[in-house]
């Protein structure tokens, strides 16, 4: 008896936005559209795909439906915020009627990205569904900030870029701080929970001076090794390697983002030898800081116009 192969499962489509193949859909760094714009196309029901770049937030004003991680399925009512980091296969159910906006922007333009070792970080790297609560402060604010967003959107004004960049991440930091609440209702922290969220404000703070590890173990009280043993028992990755890690992001930052030579950018964050910064940089990514700038100016398409007509570098 011959045994059948299993047929091979196929593979989650990548979409710069849904349904689109069109290369040209990776030259923006933010679009914003209703949920019934594009879900009706579909019948109500968005496959399952991913965004390499993107990060999504979906504002469920109206209606209902179901959100599709990865096979796991949550329920959403009204008013939600969906978020959905890069890389992650999502889909969606929606009720015919559904209301509410979808904002697909790059995880880049975060202040904080997924996966950094802080509260964020962590809430930015997971898909979740977070209920705003009536009368809720927070949850007004939140509402409040992605509303402007949408009418800078639309609006097409001067400096919408910078208000758009802004009303995201407020939306997001505030949208956390909830889930986290929520969180701590049933779990509680300890002490490495706010040691790991206390180095991770310092990290952010002090990067460009290039602190050592005593530095920051100093600063909460403890030594270096019980830092080095706590942050590798939360992130997997010890201080240095933290360090390093932050400190290359923001050099990717610096690099995609504004203008200026290898060497301004070296100066700018606190590297007083420009070639020791190519070194290190190289050896945290495989590129020299020239040809990683070029390579993701072009993958990026930062050398067309963004939504504003300016350029992204």
């Amino acid at each position: 008896m011959t045994k059948r192969k299993s047929p091979a499962k196929a593979p989650i489509p990548t979409y710069e936005l849904y349904g689109e193949d069109d290369p040209a859909g990776s030259r923006f760094w933010v679009h914003c559209e209703t949920i019934p714009a594009r879900s009706a196309l579909h019948h109500w029901e968005i496959g399952l795909h991913r965004h390499e770049c993107y990060f999504q937030i979906l504002l469920v004003t109206g209606g209902s439906g179901d959100a599709v991680f990865d096979g796991e399925v949550a329920r959403f009512e009204p008013v939600s915020v969906v978020t959905v980091p890069p890389a992650v296969g999502h889909g969606f159910r929606f009720s015919p009627d559904i209301d509410g906006y979808v904002f697909t922007f790059l995880a880049s333009r975060l202040p904080v990205r997924p996966g950094e070792p802080n509260a964020l970080g962590r809430f930015l790297s997971t898909p979740l569904i977070t209920r705003l609560a009536p009368q809720e402060p927070d949850g007004d604010l939140v509402l409040a900030h992605l509303i402007r967003v949408v009418a800078e959107w639309q609006g097409r004004l001067t400096g919408r870029t910078v208000l758009m960049e802004t009303g995201l991440a407020a939306a997001l930091a505030l949208t956390a701080r909830l889930a986290a609440q929520d969180r701590m209702e049933t779990e509680g922290a300890d002490d490495n929970d706010r040691r790991l969220e206390a180095f991770s404000s310092l990290l952010h703070r002090e990067v460009r001076n290039h602190r050592p590890a005593s530095f920051y173990a100093d600063a909460l009280g403890i030594t270096p090794t019980h830092l080095n043993r706590v942050l590798k028992a939360k992130t997997g990755f010890g201080t240095q390697e933290l360090v390093a890690q932050r400190l290359i992001e923001e050099t990717q930052r610096e690099l995609l983002f504004t203008p200026g030579s290898i060497k301004e950018v070296a100066f700018r964050l606190g590297f007083s030898d420009p070639a020791y910064f190519s070194r290190f940089f190289s050896r945290q990514t495989g590129l020299t800081p020239g040809a990683w700038r070029e390579q993701e100016q072009v993958r990026l398409g930062s050398r067309e116009e963004n939504a504003d007509g300016i350029s992204a570098r």
